[in-house]
């Protein structure tokens, strides 16, 4: 009985010693579905804690926290659903009055941004403004304001959008090149429209591609996985360090409930900043390619080929006329760094290729056949060649263009035309044009490419005249100012 009576002391004794160091969450019920978590922490904490490494860490994220929660804003979106699938002629609404198509219905989300200058610029996701027709935003200090969307960029998720005020707090942008797996980091976000909400995690993975956009042609996957809370509203979010410099954008979760079970998901802030760079300089992301298939080198691949180390990305195949080809790299090279970044793994080269622009020249070490070597590649677009594009008149409009194929004019019995591939927020959709419209003319000049376009818009000033077909044949016409 005695030895049972100290058995029992003991293990009370180290439950209290464990639960002395841990935190106590409280969880409360706030509204129709948001929840929301308080921490309590201990009382006199040590100032500093030392990690294995012989590196300093903060026992408080209180610095880091002061530095981004006033960078980080609500987006509000306001959005039309339109109740019937019918294409309107706006100009033969004007003369003969609705004929029966109901009036889109609005409809609202939120999510969250990054203030990243002092005179108002903002960073937040793609699918958080997407098809919107109002974006607001209320900054820390209670301030609502009216945001323009400068550009998207569905590619990555995402987009960037302007205020118009000055001396605004901002975050600077940190290098996700540099940021470890293991490494304290704070999300800071809107979850459940709570404004203002600090989360802390740490680093679980980095380059992790989760197949979130099947629908983009050439999407760019190599996210920052952690483990600090992320909750819907969160999008768009910061993830910054313990310095409080801007890591990445928090994007998504894996759930399977639609909340925060475990990880989310973050974009390289080292992506933002070119994309960004790209929306402000030319209205539109110059993405760049190097020109191969590659293939992830694992045991199976490694043995096949006879490789005695697993680093490195496979060639599997390279793009005639491409980049890679015209630099010199062969199909059945390993790709081991890019801008002496190593790469290991498809998301990881995509990561780094898309920091760059058509026409930058950029130092690729391969390894072939055991023997490494440097070669330098000059990157191109997605056209084979090293333009950009630059023309605001353009950017403006909100979409992508693809000259129409034979097969698809034939059907509709027309020789030419563009074709909008993918839209985004801007004055085509705002006119109440819908993707997959086939521009035929404009101001009664035939157009059957996308450089028809940029060359009638170039210098235009005023109204515009659209004039096309739907794929199912029929006919509309558009009308807007520049």
């Amino acid at each position: 009985m005695k030895q049972r009576f100290k058995q029992f002391i003991l293990m009370a004794t180290l439950a209290a010693v464990a639960g002395f160091g841990g935190a106590a969450v409280f969880t409360g019920y706030f509204g129709e579905n948001a929840q929301s978590g308080r921490n309590l922490l201990l009382s006199n904490p040590p100032t500093r804690m030392v990690g294995a490494s012989g590196q300093s860490m903060p026992s408080t994220f209180v610095a880091a926290s002061e530095a981004t929660v006033p960078a980080v804003v609500h987006v509000k979106t306001t959005y039309s659903v339109a109740s019937n699938g019918g294409y309107v002629n706006p100009f033969q609404d004007f003369f003969w009055g609705n004929r029966g198509y109901s009036n889109p219905q609005p409809a609202r989300s939120a999510g969250s941004g990054v203030i990243i200058t002092d005179d108002g610029f903002i960073v937040t996701n793609n699918h958080v403004v997407e098809n919107s027709d109002r974006v607001e935003v209320t900054l820390h200090d209670k301030r609502t304001l009216q945001a323009k969307v400068i550009g998207t960029d569905p590619s990555t998720d995402l987009a960037l959008l302007k205020i118009e005020d000055k001396g605004l707090p901002y975050l600077p942008y940190g290098n996700s090149d540099n940021v470890k797996v293991g490494e304290w980091v704070l999300a800071v976000g809107n979850p459940f429209n709570l404004t203002s909400t600090v989360t802390a995690g740490i680093v679980s993975a980095k380059a992790r591609n989760i197949s979130i956009m099947p629908d983009q042609q050439f999407p760019i996957e190599s996210f920052i996985q952690t483990d600090a809370a992320v909750n819907p509203g969160n999008s768009g979010g910061a993830l910054v360090d313990t310095e409080g410099s801007l890591i990445g954008i928090n994007t998504a979760i894996a759930s399977s409930t639609g909340s925060y079970s475990g990880y989310s998901f973050a974009i390289p802030v080292n992506i933002v900043r070119k994309v960004v760079s790209d929306l402000i300089e030319y209205g539109k992301v110059q993405r760049a390619f190097i020109g191969v298939s590659i293939r992830d080198i694992d045991s199976k691949l490694a043995e096949e080929k006879g490789f005695k180390k697993l680093n490195g990305v496979y060639v599997a195949g390279l793009t005639e006329g491409g980049a890679a080809e015209s630099a010199g790299i062969e199909e059945g090279d390993i790709i081991i760094t890019v801008g002496g970044v190593p790469v290991n793994s498809s998301p990881e080269l995509q990561e780094q290729v898309s920091k760059y622009r058509p026409g930058d020249k950029v130092e690729v070490a391969i390894n072939r056949n055991g023997v490494s070597k440097n070669v330098t590649v000059t990157l191109r677009n997605k056209d084979g060649d090293t333009r950009v594009v630059k023309n605001e008149a353009v950017s403006t409009l909100g979409a992508d263009f693809e000259t129409l194929s034979r097969e698809e004019g034939a059907k509709l019995g027309i020789r030419s035309g563009v074709k909008i591939s993918k839209l985004d927020a801007g004055k085509l959709r705002n006119a109440g044009i819908r993707e997959g419209f086939i521009i035929q003319s404009i101001d009664n000049r035939p157009v059957s490419s996308p450089d028809d376009i940029v060359n009638i818009l170039n210098s235009k000033k005023g109204g515009v005249l659209i004039e096309g077909i739907y794929p199912n044949g029929t006919r509309a016409y558009y009308g807007f100012g520049l």
